[in-house]
Order: structure tokens, then C-alpha cells, then sequence
């Protein structure tokens, strides 16, 4: 094992390369479509990291987008204000992966071996690779008060983030389990259309800073209400993919990071 990585994860209560503890972590995500490992990295890890975004903040770019639900192109055969169109507003400070320290224990983590066989042992994946462009492997979140992330369906399979900092209130992630079957096109319509009505009372999850979470959003519907208070919500949110040689969109890109490269 690492002894970098040993410096950063509490092995004590999250032994990686136990086959025991990797089968039961994948129980637990294959039941419930999320796993939450508490008190993953050491207190001071959790200390160091909340400085480093701290220090460079500065260099995050900030931007609100308006966005449908399944995060898909505007539809012009339905309704403007049918499920499928309806827009909601999205707001965060993103810091790149080009701008995360090459010392950072949040890049130590996301190269690591055994923190990457971990995954693949847990998500049932034979590899995983870092994006192939310089922005979108690692990315630091900052949300302050009044930002938000509205409710949308992932594109992607799964996605892993570590939560540095909480907010004093609000902050909530909020979501649904298995709310559409995008593998059959079935979208469930009806479904959002109650929940945004206020029919349906979502799950909470509920986690510490240092705490790893890995969660299958592209069927489930999730939100992050608003961050309420002076102290900003910062999250690192750690992205592979099952491919070699793939880069995020142009278009995704410009619209998270304001840049190309």
C-alpha cells in the first residue's frame, strides 16, 4: 500500500485492500445507490484540504446555469413548461484540475493504486482512467450562500466526491432512488412533474467532512438545496471514467470552467 495514502485515509476504520471490506461496500452501493464512508480521511487531511481551497479560491470560476432536469437540449416538442423542459438554476466556484497542487493529498488519493482498485473492486469496473484533458479529472466545488445545485439525472454512471467543507445550514443533497430507466428511455414524466408539485418527500443524505461518497445519479433525481450562512460549502468531486483517451465536451467545458484548456 501507499505510504503516501496511509497518511491521508484512516485504514483503521477503511482497510481498502480487504477483500471483505470491499464486498460489503459493494453490497451496501448495490442496495441502496449510494455508499457513505464517514470519517474516510484523517481529521487533519480534512484540515489541510479546507486551507488549500481556502488559498485557492482565487482562482475558481464562478458561474450560474440554467438547465433541464436530464440535463439534455431543449425540446421543442414538448411544452416549455412540460417536465422535460423546465429549468432550474444551477451556481458554483469550480477550481480545475490544472489548478489543484501536485502535492495536494486530493491528487495522492485520486492516482493511487490501491484507492483505484478499491473503486473498480466496489463500482464492478475493470479500469478506471483520468479524463484525458488538464481540467476535469479533480475539481474543487465552492458554493456560498444563496448557491445551489437544481434537481437533474447524471449523465454519467456513478460519481465519487469527498466533502471538505460543510456549510452552517442548508446544503442538503436531496434525491430520489431509481426515479427514471434512461437504458429503456423511460423518463418518467409524470413522476417529476409530482415531485416537483410537492408530492414526493426525497431522502437525505447525511455526512461529515472527510467522508468519501459514491453515488449512481443517473437514475436517481438528486438536488443540493441552497448553502444558507457565511461558510462555504466546499466539496471535491474526483472523476474517471470506464475509457481511456475521453475528454469532457467543449461545450461542458466552456460552461463549468470557462475555459478549453
Amino acid at each position: 500500500m501507499n505510504k503516501r495514502l496511509q497518511e491521508i485515509i484512516d485504514y483503521e476504520q477503511h482497510p481498502l485492500e480487504a477483500k471483505e471490506y470491499r464486498s460489503t461496500c459493494k453490497e451496501q452501493l448495490d442496495a441502496n445507490g449510494v455508499l457513505i464512508l464517514n470519517g474516510f480521511l484523517l481529521p487533519s487531511v480534512v484540515e489541510a484540504l479546507v486551507k488549500e481551497a481556502h488559498a485557492h479560491e482565487h482562482l475558481a470560476y464562478y458561474c450560474e446555469n440554467s438547465h433541464n432536469i436530464y440535463l439534455k437540449p431543449h425540446d421543442k416538442s414538448f411544452p416549455e413548461k412540460h417536465p422535460r423542459n423546465q429549468t432550474f438554476s444551477s451556481s458554483k466556484g469550480c477550481i480545475t484540475d490544472d489548478q489543484v497542487p501536485n502535492n495536494s493529498p486530493l491528487r495522492v488519493l485520486y492516482d493511487a493504486k490501491g484507492f483505484r482498485d478499491f473503486l473498480c473492486a466496489v463500482l464492478a469496473e475493470e479500469c478506471l482512467y483520468n479524463y484525458d484533458d488538464n481540467l476535469s479529472s479533480i475539481n474543487i466545488h465552492y458554493a456560498h450562500e444563496g448557491q445551489e445545485l437544481g434537481w437533474h439525472f447524471d449523465n454519467s454512471s456513478f460519481a465519487i466526491t469527498l466533502l471538505i467543507q460543510q456549510p452552517k445550514a442548508g446544503g442538503s443533497f436531496e434525491y430520489i432512488r431509481d426515479f427514471r430507466n434512461s437504458d429503456y428511455n423511460e423518463m418518467n414524466y409524470e413522476g417529476v412533474k409530482a415531485l416537483l408539485n410537492g408530492e414526493y418527500t426525497p431522502s437525505v443524505l447525511s455526512f461529515n467532512p472527510g467522508s468519501l461518497v459514491l453515488f449512481r445519479g443517473r437514475n436517481s433525481i438528486h438536488r443540493v438545496t441552497l448553502t444558507e450562512g457565511d461558510r462555504v460549502r466546499i466539496l471535491s468531486v474526483l472523476a474517471y471514467n470506464t475509457k481511456p483517451g475521453v475528454q469532457l465536451s467543449e461545450s461542458a467545458r466552456m460552461t463549468f470552467y470557462g475555459k478549453l484548456n
